[in-house]
């Protein structure tokens, strides 16, 4: 994602006006309010593009983000109960799934992402849910100093962002309770071997991802950053109704990070993105 200037994005936040809303976080953030101020809601949210995690709707203005987030979330919801919990969200851009969590009623929320573009879009959003979410702008490295202990923390698509995965997986253990769970997703390649992949510059035209493991080569890095438990939940394939491109966003989106001549490989010959999702225990129960 390329620097964008958030000065103009935070002034336009503070051009709301503030409103009674009726909320609903169903598989669309729907807030219904005063259609008066629509016009302007509607300037402040295109501004604050690309959107990528969603979808939200904001006094019937629908913002298709890239990502259809509610998939991997319905996806995850049977394997979690977060009554009473305290919960963080690692990378959670703007919000999406915790804005969706507090159904669950847990005893806190807090989200950890360095962007300060996504925490702007949190601030938008939250502008009419009025949650007591905590959003902090710190990244996982931070995790282990942070004031609280968590019971349950989610970590989706964060971990084949960096070059020390295993370092990264301490980070998220330091940061439990005892007998605290991490819920973690990232990519992976098939395979029964313990090894994993290691593209050359970029993997579906992200040059960030640095490892694609078998899911038993992922087994041994949670093991050897200390956890006791790991149990597969689930595994998917990217499609194109998940992530595309919309109105919402700048640039490309999946059609054009796979081989238009054989979608099961990136444009860089690799196998196309497949996610496991894994449920970590820091302590035996």
């Amino acid at each position: 994602m390329t620097w964008k200037n958030i000065a103009p994005l935070r002034d336009a936040i503070n051009t709301l006006k503030k409103v009674e809303c009726k909320v609903d976080l169903g598989d669309i953030v729907k807030i219904s309010c005063d259609s008066a101020n629509k016009e302007n809601i509607h300037r402040v949210a295109k501004l604050m593009m690309p959107w990528r995690k969603g979808p939200f709707e904001i006094c019937d203005i629908f913002i298709d983000s890239e990502w259809r987030s509610n998939i991997k979330y319905n996806l995850l919801r049977k394997h979690f109960n977060l009554k009473d919990k305290r919960v963080a969200d690692i990378g959670c851009n703007n919000g999406y799934y915790l804005f969706r969590m507090q159904v669950d009623n847990p005893k806190s929320l807090v989200g950890f992402d360095p962007s300060p573009i996504y925490k702007t879009q949190f601030d938008f959003i939250n502008h009419f849910v009025k949650s007591e979410i905590r959003y902090e702008l710190l990244g996982v490295e931070h995790l282990e100093f942070y004031e609280e202990k968590f019971d349950m923390i989610f970590c989706l698509g964060v971990l084949y962002h960096r070059s020390d995965p295993v370092q990264m997986l301490k980070s998220l253990y330091k940061g439990l309770d005892k007998k605290g769970e991490v819920i973690l997703d990232t990519f992976y390649i098939a395979g029964d071997d313990e090894i994993c992949l290691c593209p050359e510059s970029s993997y579906s035209k992200i040059p960030n991802i640095y490892f694609v493991p078998t899911i038993k080569a992922l087994k041994h890095w949670c093991l050897r950053a200390g956890f006791c438990e790991f149990e597969v939940l689930e595994r998917s394939t990217t499609e194109a109704d998940e992530q595309r491109k919309t109105s919402w966003i700048e640039g490309q989106s999946l059609e054009d990070f796979l081989d238009p001549e054989d979608s099961s490989k990136t444009v860089e010959g690799y196998p196309a993105p497949a996610r496991v999702y894994v449920k970590l225990t820091k302590d035996k129960k």
